[in-house]
């Protein structure tokens, strides 16, 4: 199965979003497709045996709506026939992401029309090549067009489209309205003399003058300015699937055609030209406005899409005689392979993941992480796409390129999210899937029913299209995609990803919160807490003598004490004879010990069982000390000089720095906290208390946290969520409600975890769970609002509430609808978390 992203452009209501997705699924080969609209994308899955993104494209056009495409055309050398051409053609197509190749023989060029980041020109190149045919190097390089481009381009269209139909409207219905009023209220009888007012039973020359002029101003309008609405209605009518766009093209019309047959006929009808006009003018200018918030919504992946450089500078050897001479050439970001030595000077962005090769120089990871402090890079230190080189300058080899890079992993995650539905978001899509029949259905029993009961045409229809202008389907279908965009978006600048909308829903029900201790709440990494000399031995060359018995060892408590005693700046003697007793620990002699000159000793450092083989007696005073450091939940290293104890090292994996405000930050919340882990309980008990976790399960084995984890989920808290590190922690992650991987970076992490974060701090867990919270509080205030509009507005319109200017208060009150409900959604892009 293959998976793509198509932009769509036209959309303006869940049903168009709908539409898409039923047409979408039907297609052979989909196995499931899911349209957003806030977004502007669907995301698609499908075999590719049986379809291809081409025919997904066409499907789309076919419904109505577009696919925004980056074009290029390239010179192809070594066509001889029409069947060169078409193996060309044919070859291209069949590229995951290419919608159009057409080939003109007669100039050598093919022009493509693809999906960046689904396909790129190098992809196409390759494939020519492979063909026998050739495109030259320096025309590879042209007009090359990423996703975010290609969208931008397409949004800018489409808003600049907007605004010319929006200005225009206006610039034609408002002085229709304006003279609409000023007739009514009695206002041009009075600058002009009576002829210019309504007269009772028949109309006068001059009055019948100005439903002309009425016309005239109106026309401009409903042809231009309502041209995509009949449009578009048009398309969702012949799809079977009534849009918001049947609704005012239909309201619309009907003022305007009602109007047209008065003024022709020469009735004695009112006119209502300057509302068809207002309708349309009202609704183009929320439209506009709708579109640039969209926009906005969308703008934190943007930046990310953006943090991607266009050129890097790769160490080329240079063609000499002299091999080993090496020049910086300024390369297209595409070209840049696995291996290649990159440069980069103070104030340019990584171009691929990599490892530092030399220089040093401080960089700016935020972007990624959303830590705000640089990190100082050393030759050996890995960098990341997308952050910036703040000082110096860096040499790095390329690991990860392209599409394999964290950056290109985090905003394909991003987007997918995004796209993704959740399950809250279930009863909107119900509900505008009969909405508009709804509508309409209200719209003519209000029809009949003032007919029926006051018998005035005039009033009937202007309370029926009330209803069908002011009824705002876009409200519920943005109701929940717009504040899963902006919270998404927000989440990834804070270095917080959400594997998909379902996910960030269930984060916001978290009442349990279970951590895994090791490399979680902990360091990962023992650390020296306590030096205990007993006898006339100081506590340093306790330290020290361990040291220099465990230099040749491996084990990661024995690297701690070498490195802490060498942090210290302690003399640790040369060794000769050096043994070590797994399970025990080490002996050693040493030739120069810091207690005794330069005489040789036998030292051995391990456990109680250790010291019982060598003899080594532990007093009372000994065995008091060792016992307090038990109790503190340490690992005791003993060491014995010549037969005798002189000491002992507590270790402990340290807290991490962030723990204990996290756990006390949860609580402050109302979330249990526990903790798994497979250390022994004393220990556990200790890092417990010391955090304020509310419950310890120790030595407990990785496998068995998953049935910890159960019996978590059945408390009745809430849902659970376990933290851990994405990979040892795997039976767990996915038995929890929610699995926060912690650190992660890692391809395992990432894929995997429903929410990662991207820097080792556990506040991460905190800002991801209020984060849910907020994103899930604003979805649910623009469900209500939109569904209290509705409600609330719709019977008010049927009953003619709104008396005669009542379709021009639904249009200005649906337009608003659709706005409020984008802008509370903004609200979250300023939430602190």
């Amino acid at each position: 199965m293959s998976a793509i992203e198509l932009p769509i452009t036209g959309m303006t209501c869940a049903n168009c979003a709908n539409t898409i997705e039923r047409v979408l699924r039907k297609t052979p080969g989909v196995t499931d497709a899911s349209v957003n609209l806030a977004g502007e994308r669907a995301s698609v899955t499908f075999d590719p045996a049986q379809t291809s993104a081409a025919q997904l494209i066409e499907r789309v056009r076919a419904a109505g709506y577009d696919v925004p495409l980056a074009r290029v055309e390239l010179p192809v050398v070594g066509m001889t026939c029409a069947n060169c051409a078409h193996t060309i053609e044919r070859i291209v197509k069949q590229l995951p992401g290419v919608a159009e190749a057409s080939v003109n023989l007669a100039s050598e060029r093919l022009s493509v029309g693809y999906l960046p980041g689904a396909a790129s020109i190098a992809e196409v190149v390759a494939a020519i090549r492979r063909a026998g045919y050739d495109v030259p190097t320096q025309a590879t390089t042209a007009d090359r067009a990423s996703p975010s481009e290609v969208v931008r381009t397409a949004h800018r269209a489409e808003i600049a489209d907007r605004r010319r139909r929006m200005v225009v409207g206006l610039i034609f219905a408002l002085p229709a309205f304006t003279l609409s009023m000023s007739r009514d209220l009695g206002l041009l009888a009075a600058l002009f003399g009576p002829h210019f007012a309504p007269m009772a039973g028949h109309r006068m020359p001059e009055h019948i003058a100005v439903d002309w002029i009425l016309f005239a101003l109106t026309l401009p309008v409903q042809v231009y300015t309502g041209w995509p609405y009949y449009r578009h209605g048009y398309r969702a009518l012949r799809n079977g699937a009534p849009n918001m766009d049947v609704l005012i093209a239909l309201g619309s019309s009907v003022a305007f055609g009602y109007s047209a047959l008065v003024l022709l006929g020469g009735g004695d009808g009112h006119v209502y030209f300057e509302t068809a006009a207002m309708i349309l003018a009202l609704i183009s200018v929320g439209k506009y406005l709708e579109a640039r918030a969209k926009g906005r919504a969308g703008a934190a992946i943007e930046r990310l899409i953006g943090l991607t450089p266009k050129t890097a500078r790769v160490l080329r050897r240079r063609d000499s005689a002299q091999n080993d001479t090496y020049e910086e050439i300024e390369t297209p970001i595409e070209h840049i392979a696995i291996g290649d030595v990159i440069v980069a000077r103070p104030g340019e962005r990584i171009a691929a993941d990599g490892v530092v090769v030399a220089g040093r120089s401080a960089v700016d990871e935020s972007p990624i992480t959303g830590e705000s402090v640089p990190r100082d890079k050393q030759p050996g230190d890995p960098v990341t796409a997308g952050t910036l080189n703040k000082e110096g300058v860096l040499r790095y080899e390329a690991a990860r390129v392209g599409k394999d890079t964290t950056l290109a992993q985090v905003i394909r995650l991003v987007e997918q999210a995004q796209g993704s539905k959740a399950p809250i978001q279930t009863l909107a899509d119900r509900i505008s899937a009969v909405f508009v029949p709804t509508v309409l259905a209200i719209a003519v029993l209000t029809l009949a029913a003032w007919l029926l009961l006051s018998s005035d045409f005039e009033r009937a229809v202007i309370n029926a299209v009330a209803v069908l202008v002011i009824a705002c389907p876009c409200a519920l279908g943005l109701a929940t995609p717009t504040a899963i965009m902006v919270g998404m978006g927000k989440g990834a600048e804070l270095g917080i990803l959400f594997r998909n909308s379902a996910a960030l829903e269930q984060a916001a029900r978290v009442g349990v919160v279970a951590f895994d201790k090791t490399g979680t709440l902990t360091q990962g990494k023992p650390a020296v807490t306590e030096v205990l000399s007993f006898g006339d031995v100081k506590a340093e060359s306790v330290l020290a003598l361990a040291a220099s018995a465990e230099w040749n060892s491996e084990h990661p408590l024995a690297r701690t004490v070498v490195e802490t005693a060498e942090a210290r700046r302690l003399p640790i003697a040369p060794v000769g004879r050096f043994q070590a007793l797994p399970g025990r620990g080490v002996t050693a002699t040493t030739t120069n010990g810091s207690a005794s000159g330069a005489a040789q000793h036998l030292v051995a450092a391990g456990n109680l069982k250790l010291m019982q083989t060598q003899g080594v007696a532990v007093d009372a005073q000994a065995s008091q000390g060792i016992a307090q450091l038990q109790a503190k939940g340490r690992t005791v290293m003993l060491v014995a000089m010549d037969g005798r104890l002189i000491g002992a090292i507590g270790l402990m994996d340290t807290l991490r720095p962030e723990a204990q405000a996290c756990i006390a930050e949860l609580k402050r919340r109302g979330i249990f906290t526990a903790m798994l882990t497979g250390d022994n309980a004393r220990a556990a008990q200790a890092v417990a208390h010391d955090l304020g976790v509310d419950e310890v399960v120790a030595e407990v084995l990785p496998a068995d946290k998953a049935t910890q984890v159960a019996a978590l989920q059945t408390s009745g808290r809430g849902a659970v969520a376990m933290v851990g590190d994405g990979i040892n922690d795997a039976p767990a992650l996915a038995q929890a409600d929610i699995g926060i991987a912690i650190g992660a970076g890692a391809d395992v992490a990432i894929e995997a975890a429903d929410i990662t974060l991207m820097r080792s701090d556990l506040r991460g867990v905190v800002q991801a769970i209020d984060l849910a919270r907020l994103t899930a509080r604003g979805i649910r205030q623009n469900l209500f609002w939109a569904f209290f509009y509705n409600a609330l507005l719709i019977p008010a319109a049927a009953l003619g509430i709104f008396q005669q200017y009542g379709p021009i208060l639904a249009a200005g009150a649906m337009a608003f609808s659709s706005l409020f409900v984008i802008g509370n959604s903004l609200r979250l892009r300023r939430a602190r978390v």
